[in-house]
C-alpha cells in the first residue's frame, strides 16, 4: 500500500520500514515530520507500581504541573498537598494576570532539573478534584505561573485561591469515560445533526460569540489575511520555479460548445474542433485562434463574429477499415456565446483589492497555456509527458515517461507559471505475449496458476489494444478481462443455427493465422455482454497509456533513479524545458497576449535559527543545539527515559539462530539503558522462534505464556521484540494488528538484515522508538521547559494534527482512514492518537464529532476531538484554552469544505464539554504534493546550501511566490539527503489566536525538530506527520480482503467532499487496547 509515492512517503512507516526499525535511519528521508511521545500513561498509572512511566512511586522525583501553570481557578480548586515553600514573585505572561499577581513585566523560571528516570512532567503528585470545563464565574483573566521548582517536590500552586469554591466535576463519569470512548467503538452515529449543519457553525447562539466565530456559508467565509511579512532570521535570497505572467489586455470571450453525435473522448473533441479552426478560421471565426478545454467550452481573445453558429466538421478516422479505407464521420458543432471572461477582477485580487480569485479568469489562461503543449505531449492531469523527453524500463511491462507539470497561480507579485520536472509510469507498448512474461517472470509454455490469471486480469482490465493479425487495420479494443477457459477450449456461434467453431480454427482459416500459445486464456475485449474473445499473441499495448495501478517495490525504485536529481540538475532542466516550450512563439500564448518570462523567480526568504534541545541533567551533554538540521545522541540522555522491566522476543526469521537472536537482544537492551532508558537484561521467556504462517498462534501462545508467569506478580508485558525475515509480506501487518488490537501489547519489529549486521546507529534508532512506545520522551525543546514559546506557553494549548488516507485508485471498495493525534503534555512532547474507518475516498474526516442514541443515557456526544480533549485535561490537569490544528492533505480545491466541516466539529465537541467552553482555534493546513521547490541563489556559495545541495533547514519563503493576501508561507525545515528538497506550504484557513507571521512560522519550524524517531529535523510539522503514520497503521487493521489496498496521498484521485456519506455501511476499524493508545505506538 502506498500512501504517498516514495518521494513524499514518511520515512519508514514501520511497515516499510523494518518493518519497522529498518531503514533509512529512522525515517528521517521521507516527509520527514517530526514530534514526540505519545500518550504514555495519562490516567495517572503506568504498569506495575513504581514504574517510571506509571504510578507515583515513593519519592519519584515527580513535577506537579501547578509548579507550571497558574491561572483561573477552575484550573486550581481542590489540589491538596504542601503549598509552595519556595519564594519568589508571581509571574504573568503576556497580557493577563492570574489573581494576585503582580502587573510586572513577564519573567519566566530557569530550566527545571531534570534528574533520571523522572516520571512524565504531567502527572500530578497530588490527587485532584476535576473542574467543569467552562465554569460560570470562572474568571477570564490571562494564564500566571509560578517560579519553577525543582522536580521532586510536591507542591500546591501558590495561586490557589483563599476562598472555599465548591468543586464541580467534569463531566459526570458517564461522559467523562462513555462519552469519550474510542471514536470507532461507540455505535454507528446518526449523522442528521452533523450533517444538516454544516453550514450553522454558530454551535451555541445564546453563547456571547468568540472574535472569529465562523460564518454561516462560505459565501461569507475570508481566510485570514496575511498579519504582515515575518522578519525573524537571516535573511537571504532563493530562486523559485515560478516564472513571471504578464496580465494580458484582451477582451476574453467563453462560448458553449455541443458537438454531435457526443462523444466522451477528449482527443475525438479535440480533432473536431481542431479540423472545424483549419476551415473555417479565416471565413467565419473572424481569424480568431480559439482555445478548446476538450469538453463544452471554447475561449477567444476578442468576440466571434456571431452570437450562435452551428458547422459541419467531417472528421476521417486514423484507423483503417476493411479493405484498407478509411471511415470518414461528420460532426455537428454548435457554439455559442455564453459569457465575458473579465480580467479586471483578476488584476483586482492581484493586487489585494478583491477577496476571491476569479477562477473563470485563471482557467481560461491555464486552458490558453496547454493548448500547445496537449497537442504535442500526453496529458496527465497538469503534467505532460513524453518517451522524446526520456523514457526509462521500470519491469513487469511498464516505463517511466519523463514530463513536466504546468500550473498558472496568483501570487503576490501577479500571475505566476509553476513549472516542475515529473516522471509517472506507462505501460510499454507490447505484444501483450511479452507484457505478460514480464508481469510472471515465467516461460510462457508453462500453463497458468489461479493466481497468475488473477494477476494478468488485474494488470491488463481497461488497457487498450491494437490488433496485429490484420495488416493496416489496427483496429482498437480495450481489455475487459480473460476467459476462464484455454484458448483450444474456447468456440464460437457462427450462424443462426448455432454452429460452432473453435477460435483456433477460427483465426488459421480467416487470416492464415496460427495461434502458438493455446493454453493461455484469449483477452476479452470491447462489450462484457458480447463475447469478443482475441488471443493474446494477436494483440500489442497502445502506446501512452499511464498505469495508475500500485507500483512494486523494485519499480518505486526504478522510478526513484529518474525523478531524484539534485537541485543544480532539476533546475537546469526546468529551465531548458521553459526554452524548449518557447512560450514567447507559442502561437496561442501570441493570440492572447500572454507573455511569460524565461527567468525563475528569486524571492527574499529567511533561515530561521535551530531551537535549542534539552536532554536529561545525568548526561554529559545536557542541551543541544542542531547543526544544519541535524544531530546525534552521543553523550546525551532521553529527556525522560521509560522503562521496561518485562520483556520478550519472538523471532519469525528461520535464517536466525536464537542464540544469535538473544545477543542481539541484549544489545538492544544495552543500547536503550545507554541513551537513558530503565532495560531489564534478561526476558522474562526465553527467546522463541515461531513460523510467519502461524503468527496468530504463535503470538497468543506466548502471550499467554508471559501473563501466566507476571500477573501473579501484577504486572504487565512492556515490550515484545520481533525479529522479521526481510520480505515477509503480510506477516508485518497482521503482527501488528493482532499485538495492538487484540493482545494489548507493544512491539518492535527488526529486520533479519540487521540482527546479523548489528549496528550501533541502528540500535540507537531503535531505542528512540522504544522509549516512546513505552511512554517515555526523548527530548524537549528549551523554550517549552522555559515557558518561553509564543502563543503556546501562556495558556493550556493543544496541538492537533490530522490527515485521511485514501486506498490507491486501484482500490475501489477500501475504505478511506483518518487519523487524529494530540498533544497529551504542556512541553508538547507526547501525542495520543486515534484511528478511524470511513467511506471510500472521504476527505472529511466523519469522526471528529458524533452523537447516538444510548437506550439508558439517551443522547450521547463523543468522537475523535472529544476524546483527546478528555484525555489532555485528564494528563494535564488542564482544560486547554487554545487549539492549534494543523491538518495534512487537503487541496485547494478542498479548503473551503474541509474547513467549513472540520472546524464545525472542533466546536460542537468543545461545546459538548462545556455550555461555556469556546478555546481560540487556529486551523491550518499543510500540504506536500505541490510543485513548487526552491533552489540556491548560487550553488557554489557553500555557506547557501548543506551537503546534499539544497538550502538550508528553516527557510521560509512569505512573500512574492505566496498568496497575494492569506495567510500562508512555505517552510524547508529539514536538511536533504538526496534529490531536491520539497518545502512544506502551511495555509491558514482559520485564525482566533491571531498568530504573527513570526510566532507562527517559528512554532512550525521548532516543532520539526522534536520527532521521535531519528536525530533530525523533518520536512513537515509532527502532529501531521504522526496522523499520517497512524492511519497507515490503522489500514493493517482492516479485513484482509481489504487490506491490500494502498494508502495514498490525500491529493490523488478523485475525492468524495460533499459531507458524510450515509448510504455506505463502513465496517468500523477492530478497537485498540486502552494500554496500547496511551503511548505512541504508530512510531
Amino acid at each position: 500500500m502506498v500512501r504517498k509515492r516514495p518521494t513524499d512517503l514518511p520515512g519508514g512507516s514501520e511497515s516499510s520500514e523494518s518493518q519497522e526499525t529498518g531503514g533509512r535511519a529512522g525515517a528521517q528521508r521521507s516527509l520527514t515530520q517530526q514530534q514526540p511521545q505519545h500518550l504514555g500513561g495519562y490516567q495517572g498509572g503506568g504498569r506495575g507500581s513504581g514504574s517510571q512511566r506509571g504510578g507515583r512511586g515513593d519519592g519519584g522525583s515527580r513535577i506537579s504541573r501547578q509548579q507550571y501553570y497558574g491561572g483561573p481557578h477552575e484550573f486550581q480548586q481542590g489540589r491538596g498537598g504542601h503549598h509552595n515553600q519556595q519564594g519568589g514573585p508571581q509571574t504573568q505572561h503576556r497580557g493577563g494576570r492570574g489573581p494576585g499577581a503582580p502587573a510586572g513585566g513577564l519573567s519566566r523560571p530557569p530550566t527545571p532539573e531534570l534528574h533520571q528516570a523522572t516520571h512524565a512532567p504531567y502527572q500530578t503528585a497530588v490527587t485532584t478534584q476535576a473542574v467543569p470545563y467552562g465554569r460560570p464565574g470562572a474568571p477570564s483573566t490571562g494564564w500566571s505561573r509560578p517560579p519553577a521548582l525543582e522536580l521532586h517536590q510536591h507542591v500546591q500552586s501558590p495561586y490557589q485561591s483563599d476562598a472555599a469554591i465548591q468543586p464541580v466535576p467534569y463531566g459526570s463519569p458517564t461522559e467523562t469515560y462513555a462519552e469519550a470512548g474510542s471514536s470507532s467503538q461507540a455505535p454507528e452515529p446518526t449523522p442528521s445533526e452533523v450533517t444538516g449543519k454544516i453550514q450553522q457553525l454558530m454551535i451555541e447562539p445564546e453563547a456571547a460569540p468568540s472574535e472569529g466565530m465562523q460564518p454561516a456559508s462560505s459565501k461569507s467565509m475570508r481566510f485570514p489575511l496575511r498579519p504582515g511579512k515575518g522578519s525573524y532570521g537571516t535573511k537571504c535570497i532563493v530562486k523559485a520555479n515560478h516564472f513571471f505572467v504578464e496580465l494580458p489586455d484582451k477582451d476574453l470571450h467563453q462560448y458553449d460548445v455541443t458537438i454531435t453525435p457526443e462523444v466522451t473522448s477528449r482527443g475525438v473533441n479535440r480533432a473536431v474542433m481542431k479540423q472545424l479552426v483549419k476551415l473555417y478560421r479565416e471565413s467565419h471565426l473572424g481569424k480568431r485562434l480559439p482555445a478548446y478545454d476538450g469538453r463544452k467550452s471554447l475561449y477567444t481573445a476578442g468576440p466571434l463574429p456571431f452570437l450562435s453558429k452551428e458547422f459541419k466538421v467531417p472528421l476521417i478516422d486514423e484507423e483503417d477499415g476493411p479493405g484498407g479505407t478509411r471511415r470518414e464521420r461528420e460532426f455537428t458543432v454548435a457554439i455559442k456565446l455564453a459569457a465575458r471572461a473579465d480580467l479586471h477582477h483578476l488584476g483586482m485580487f492581484l493586487q489585494g483589492r478583491q477577496a476571491d480569485a476569479p477562477q473563470e479568469a485563471l482557467q481560461v489562461l491555464d486552458i490558453v497555456l496547454r493548448e500547445l503543449p496537449t497537442s504535442r505531449y500526453c496529458p496527465v492531469g497538469r503534467s505532460f509527458y513524453s518517451p522524446d523527453l526520456g523514457r526509462r524500463p521500470l519491469g513487469e511491462g511498464l516505463e517511466s515517461w519523463r514530463g513536466f507539470y504546468q500550473s498558472i497561480r496568483p501570487t503576490q507579485m501577479g500571475l505566476s507559471l509553476n513549472i516542475d520536472m515529473s516522471s509517472t509510469a506507462f505501460i510499454e507498448p507490447l505484444p501483450v505475449i511479452d507484457f505478460v512474461t514480464q508481469l510472471l517472470n515465467k516461460d510462457v509454455s508453462r500453463p497458468l496458476s489461479d493466481a497468475d490469471r488473477v494477476k494478468i486480469k488485474k494488470a491488463l482490465r481497461g488497457i487498450k489494444v491494437e490488433v496485429t493479425h490484420r495488416g493496416n487495420m489496427r483496429r482498437k479494443y480495450r481489455i475487459s478481462g480473460l476467459t476462464s477457459q484455454a484458448t483450444r477450449e474456447l468456440a464460437f456461434p457462427v450462424d443462426q443455427r448455432g454452429t460452432m467453431k473453435s477460435v483456433v480454427e477460427y483465426f488459421k482459416e480467416t487470416y492464415g493465422f496460427v495461434i502458438q500459445h493455446t493454453q493461455w486464456p484469449c483477452l476479452q475485449v470491447g462489450n462484457q455482454q458480447k463475447a469478443n474473445y482475441m488471443p493474446m499473441e494477436v494483440c500489442k499495448i497502445v502506446e501512452g497509456q499511464r498505469y495508475s495501478k500500485r507500483l512494486n517495490d523494485k519499480q518505486i525504485s526504478e522510478l526513484l533513479k529518474v525523478t531524484c536529481q539534485r537541485p543544480r540538475d532539476r533546475e537546469y532542466d526546468i529551465l531548458q524545458t521553459v526554452q524548449h516550450n518557447a512560450y514567447a512563439e507559442d502561437s496561442y500564448a501570441k493570440e492572447f497576449g500572454i507573455r511569460i518570462s524565461e527567468n525563475l523567480t528569486k524571492v527574499e526568504a529567511r533561515i530561521l535559527p535551530a531551537p535549542w534541545l534539552k536532554y536529561h541533567d545525568s548526561g554529559r551533554e545536557k542541551d543541544c543545539l542542531p547543526q544544519v538540521g541535524q544531530w546525534n545522541m552521543m553523550n546525551k540522555k532521553m529527556v525522560n527515559g521509560g522503562t521496561v522491566n518485562s520483556w520478550i522476543c519472538i523471532n519469525f526469521a528461520r535464517n536466525v539462530q536464537d542464540s544469535v537472536a538473544r545477543n542481539f537482544c541484549l544489545e538492544l537492551a544495552q543500547m536503550c539503558v545507554t541513551s537513558g532508558m530503565t532495560f531489564s537484561p534478561e526476558p522474562v521467556l526465553p527467546v522463541v522462534s515461531g513460523r510467519p504462517d502461524q503468527v496468530e498462534k504463535v503470538l497468543k501462545a506466548r502471550f499467554h505464556d508471559v501473563m501466566t508467569r507476571l500477573q501473579p506478580q501484577g504486572r504487565e508485558l512492556d515490550l515484545l521484540i520481533v525479529i522479521l525475515p526481510d520480505n515477509n509480506g503480510s506477516l508485518y501487518g497482521d503482527l501488528k494488528r493482532i499485538c495492538e488490537t487484540d493482545l494489548g501489547i507493544v512491539s518492535q519489529c527488526c529486520l533479519q538484515k540487521h540482527v546479523y549486521r548489528v549496528n550501533r546507529q541502528y540500535l540507537a534508532n531503535v531505542a528512540l522508538k522504544i522509549n516512546v512506545k513505552v511512554g517515555g520522551s526523548n527530548t524537549a525543546l528549551v523554550d517549552a521547559l522555559n515557558w518561553k514559546i509564543p502563543f503556546v506557553s501562556d495558556k493550556p494549548t493543544i496541538i492537533f494534527g490530522a490527515d485521511v488516507t485514501h486506498p490507491h485508485p486501484g482500490e475501489d471498495s477500501s475504505p478511506s482512514i483518518a487519523a487524529v493525534v494530540a498533544s497529551m503534555d504542556l512541553q508538547i512532547t507526547k501525542y495520543a492518537g486515534l484511528v478511524s474507518a470511513q467511506a471510500h475516498r472521504q476527505e472529511l474526516i466523519q469522526d471528529l464529532y458524533k452523537t447516538w442514541q444510548d437506550p439508558v443515557r439517551g443522547t450521547v456526544t463523543g468522537g475523535m476531538i472529544k476524546e483527546l480533549l478528555v484525555s489532555f485535561y485528564k494528563a494535564t490537569n488542564h482544560k486547554p484554552r487554545r487549539i492549534i490544528f494543523y491538518r495534512d492533505g487537503v487541496s485547494e480545491g478542498q479548503f473551503y469544505q474541509v474547513l467549513l466541516y472540520e472546524l464545525d466539529a472542533i466546536r460542537k465537541a468543545c461545546a459538548s464539554l462545556g455550555p461555556n467552553y469556546h478555546p481560540e482555534v487556529t486551523f491550518v493546513v499543510v500540504q506536500k504534493r505541490h510543485h513548487t521547490r526552491l533552489f540556491a541563489n548560487n550553488h557554489n556559495d557553500k555557506h547557501a546550501v548543506d551537503r546534499s545541495g539544497n538550502i538550508l533547514p528553516g527557510t521560509v519563503v512569505d512573500s512574492k511566490i505566496c498568496h497575494p493576501t492569506e495567510f500562508d508561507f512555505y517552510l524547508c525545515s529539514h536538511a536533504g539527503i538526496q534529490g531536491t528538497s520539497r518545502p512544506a506550504h502551511y495555509h491558514v484557513l482559520w485564525d482566533e489566536n491571531n498568530f504573527t507571521a513570526d510566532a507562527l512560522q517559528s512554532l512550525t519550524n521548532n516543532l520539526c525538530y522534536t520527532y521521535a524517531r531519528c536525530t533530525r529535523s523533518v520536512s513537515i510539522v509532527p502532529p501531521a506527520y504522526y496522523a499520517h503514520l497512524a492511519a497507515f497503521r490503522a489500514r493493517f487493521y482492516m479485513e484482509q480482503e481489504t487490506a491490500d489496498g494502498g494508502s495514498m496521498a490525500s491529493g490523488a484521485g478523485a475525492r468524495n467532499i460533499r459531507g458524510p456519506a450515509t448510504n455506505v455501511a463502513v465496517r468500523p476499524l477492530p478497537q485498540l487496547r486502552e494500554n496500547v493508545k496511551r503511548v505512541m505506538f504508530y512510531c
